[in-house]
Formats: structure tokens, C-alpha cells, sequence
């Protein structure tokens, strides 16, 4: 895949990251004679009015406090096809997730971080504004030179979550990061700043400890969390801090994150360093700045090889159930045909359905897996456009469905290092099942690669791994799954 030339008037040097609803490019601005980074709606979204509401509530919530610690927004606009961008601030020392990856943060960049988070906070607060999804993901770091020399600041970013006050204080959309989430974000009610020091704490908690306070699948799990394990840090003071930023009555809490850091600081005992040093990037191709590109230059924004293979881990049972999956001979099918173009595909069992385009019958098996070896048989149905459709060397579209036993969602589905850009993990409930999603693009072969892990019951997850070259035809697919009887 190819950057555009442009967005707006700004030529485009590469791709830096993407998420559920929209990509972010490194820019140029000519005008100004700096790096920028563009967030672009994504634009299977752009027709929808709730979503792009909330990417322009984002600009507007950053436009309203001038902070160095929140990532700033320099130009608005829109391109050709509808979809509306944000232009703002470069992040060139990547994110805390980055720098977290490799090894935990020393005591004094760990305080360094938290506080200049919590200053961030505060700027949102004191504008009536909330962020409400704190976590290591959205702090940017960002390189800035005074008369001391350069120096490393920490910006919030990813307002796509926030929200006025005036409109928190009323029963709101549930959402946010499980592991970060306060209870009564996660259950819907209303909130104040206290939610987001709840978060603000469970990041102390993790920069402090190197693992989170609460490893949550779904808002469901974060709406009554216990309380979490001993920090283990030798020092009482600071734990019981970071504790309190994490009770669960919010009246139990700080009155305001700048009582809460300021506590910790007291607690820690040592100063905070306000300009550390600049931290190597995790990626410099994909974090350090780009010299002024040409104005007719196309790049290509796939990662290196080695860092996709560093951020895409395989995950053991996964690999085994792939292996399974690659086996299955394709003998037999079973296929209700309904007169469209889209079939219904079913197991041998009769638990699992999916529709498919029709061209996806080409290769049908729904006969029964072994997820584990060893172990007994489970319902399973595939369909793809050819033989050979779900194999790493020469893919082509396609769904496979399996049940496999398991009593909680995992942290993380199979990598794809071949797939440059990586969305989610992102975990959502329907009706009464859990379930986490990731998207994968610009892969070989096929555009896109979707894994999804659903929660069925106590001791069952569904397994449903999606091949597709058009996003709509994905989603359509995976939407179409059913089981039934578990």
C-alpha cells in the first residue's frame, strides 16, 4: 500500500499508525516548515453521523486547552470523498505503549511521565473537558528543544472518547480501555474528573509495577473490580496513593488529579526531572521525523520487517488451531442455497452458520476440528474461494469458524508480521457474549485479515478468522456468524 501524495495541502511522507475509525499520516506543513501528523476518518465511516460527530468532537475538545502535555491541533479540513482530517502536533518519540515494550521505565522517567499525564489531565479538566480513555497507547512523546537543549514531553492524545462534563454528568455511552477504566465509566453512569484519575492511577500502578493493577477482558469485568495485588515498590506511602487513585467508590478517591500526582510526588520522595532526555524511538522508521519531502513523491508506509514481527507475537493455541485449520482435507460440504448471491454455509453439526459471498463456496468444509491435540473434537465450518485460500503462501478470501474450549478472552489473537498495519485488540460485548477483534490490512494476497475471539459460554470460545479484499464484505461476513446450542 502507498501513502496519498497529499491530505489537503500538506504532501505526505508515510503512514503512522491506524485505529478502529482512523489513520494517522506524517505530514509535512510547507507553510510552517515542520513535521506534522494527520488523523484521517477512516472512510467506511464517513457516512456514518454519530462517528464522524465524534472524530470533529475530538478537534474541538483538543482546540480548547493550550497544553504542552495534550497533543495540539493546528488545521481542520476536508478531502474530496467527505471525510474530514485533524491536523496536529508529530508524536517523533513514538507512544509509552512503544517505549513500555522493550523495559520498564526507570523510578525518575516513570514520575516524569505520570506527571506530566496528570498536568495534562488537569488543562482537559479545567476547560470542562474528559478524556476518559488514559492508557499507555494514548501518551505520545514528543521532542522539544529549548534554551536547555532538547527534551522529552508527554502529551495525551486520542480524544475520540472524550466528552464535555455537561454532557458526562448525564448517563453516557459506556467506554474505554477495560484494564484502565473506572467502575462507573464502565457502567454507564455519569462522570467527573475522578474517572479519569482512576485511569491516571492505574498508569502509576503499571509504570511502577511494569503490570497493570487489573487485566479486565471487557467493561463488563471493570464495572466491579477487586481490589488489586500489592504493588511491591517498598514503599508504603506511594502504594497507598496509587490505591486510593484507584478505589473504587469514587468518593474514596482524590477530589482532582492534581491532589492525586501531587501526593505521589510527596510519597516518591524524589524530584521530578522536567525535561529528561530524548528516549530512542522503539521504530525510528516509523517514528523520527521525515526530512521536507518532495511535492510528487510517493512512500510506502510499511513498517520493516523486523518491526512487524516484533509487535506481532504469535499466540500459541492460535498457531495450533491455524495448523489444524491448514489440515482439514475439504471433503464433503454442506450449503443452503437461498437463490442470491450470498450463501449460507453450515457445519456438519448444525451449530455453525456463516454467509458468504458465493464465490466463497468454491472450497467448503464443515467438518470438525481438533483445536488441541489430543483433545476431542469441536464444531468448525470453512468456506474460501479456492484451495489453498487460508495458507500463508498463496491466500485468497475466505471465513473459518471453530469452537475451542477456553474460559476467558485472550490478551492477543495470531500475528500476521506480513500485514503492515495492525487495529484492536478492541473488546465489545453483544447480547450476553464477549468478544475482542483484530483488524489487520495491507496484507499480501488479501487486503484484510480479521481475528475475532468470542466468549460462547463458561468453557467455550468461537474462533472466526476472515480473509477479505473490501472491508464491507468483512463485515457482512463476520456480522452473518451464528452459533447456537452453547
Amino acid at each position: 500500500m502507498s501513502a496519498p501524495t497529499r491530505l489537503g495541502r500538506y504532501p505526505v511522507r508515510r503512514r503512522i499508525g491506524s485505529g478502529a475509525f482512523a489513520t494517522v499520516w506524517l505530514a509535512y506543513d510547507e507553510h510552517l516548515d515542520s513535521p506534522v501528523a494527520i488523523k484521517v476518518l477512516a472512510d467506511n465511516w464517513v457516512d456514518d453521523h454519530h462517528i464522524r460527530q465524534r472524530f470533529l468532537e475530538e478537534g474541538r475538545f483538543l482546540r480548547k486547552v493550550e497544553s504542552p502535555h495534550v497533543v495540539s491541533v493546528y488545521d481542520a479540513g476536508e478531502l474530496e470523498d467527505d471525510r474530514p482530517y485533524l491536523v496536529m502536533a508529530y508524536a517523533d518519540q513514538g507512544t509509552l505503549a512503544d517505549l513500555t515494550e522493550v523495559a520498564p521505565l526507570p523510578r525518575s522517567q516513570a514520575m516524569a511521565v505520570i506527571t506530566q499525564v496528570g498536568r495534562g489531565l488537569s488543562a482537559l479538566h479545567d476547560r470542562g473537558v474528559l478524556h476518559r480513555d488514559v492508557k499507555p497507547a494514548n501518551v505520545l512523546f514528543r521532542t522539544v528543544e529549548n534554551g536547555r537543549g532538547p527534551h522529552v514531553v508527554a502529551m495525551l492524545g486520542d480524544l475520540g472518547l472524550g466528552k464535555a462534563m455537561d454532557m458526562s454528568s448525564r448517563l453516557t455511552m459506556a467506554g474505554g480501555t477495560p484494564s484502565y477504566v473506572a467502575p462507573e465509566q464502565a457502567l454507564g453512569e455519569g462522570l467527573d474528573p475522578r474517572a479519569d484519575q482512576f485511569s491516571l492511577a492505574a498508569l502509576s500502578y503499571f509504570l511502577l509495577t511494569g503490570r497493570q493493577p487489573h487485566s479486565h477482558a471487557s467493561l463488563a469485568a471493570a464495572e466491579n473490580p477487586v481490589p488489586p495485588p500489592p504493588m511491591g515498590i517498598d514503599n508504603p506511602a506511594a502504594e497507598a496513593v496509587v490505591l486510593r487513585g484507584l478505589a473504587k467508590d469514587r468518593e474514596d478517591r482524590f477530589p482532582d488529579v492534581e491532589s492525586f500526582v501531587a501526593a505521589l510526588v510527596d510519597a516518591i520522595g524524589e524530584p521530578v526531572d522536567d525535561t529528561p532526555a530524548g528516549w530512542a524511538p522503539i521504530d525510528p522508521e516509523l517514528t523520527r521525523a521525515a526530512s521536507r519531502p518532495e511535492r510528487t513523491g510517493v512512500a510506502s508506509d510499511q513498517p520493516p520487517p523486523e518491526a512487524s514481527q516484533r509487535r506481532h507475537t504469535r499466540w500459541p493455541w492460535v498457531a495450533a488451531a491455524v495448523l489444524a485449520l491448514l489440515a482439514g482435507t475439504g471433503a464433503g460440504w454442506a450449503l443452503e442455497r437461498n437463490g442470491t448471491s450470498e450463501q449460507t454455509v453450515e457445519d456438519s453439526t448444525g451449530l455453525l452458520s456463516v454467509t458468504v459471498p458465493e464465490s466463497w463456496t468454491e472450497q467448503v468444509d464443515p467438518e470438525q476440528w481438533v483445536p488441541f491435540e489430543g483433545r476431542s473434537e469441536q464444531p468448525a465450518v470453512a468456506a474460501g474461494t479456492r484451495e489453498g485460500w487460508n495458507s500463508d503462501d498463496d491466500p485468497a478470501e475466505g471465513v473459518f469458524v471453530g469452537i475451542l474450549p477456553g474460559e476467558a478472552l485472550p490478551s492477543r489473537v495470531p500475528g500476521h508480521p506480513a500485514c503492515p498495519v495492525q487495529r484492536g485488540p478492541y473488546f465489545d460485548e453483544k447480547g450476553d457474549d464477549e468478544f475482542m477483534t483484530v483488524f489487520f490490512s495491507g496484507c499480501p494476497g488479501v487486503d484484510l485479515m480479521v481475528e475475532r475471539v468470542v466468549r460462547v459460554n463458561q468453557n467455550q470460545l468461537q474462533w472466526i478468522q476472515i480473509r477479505a479484499d473490501r472491508r464491507k464484505v468483512a463485515a457482512r461476513v463476520l456480522d452473518s456468524v451464528t452459533a447456537s446450542g452453547f
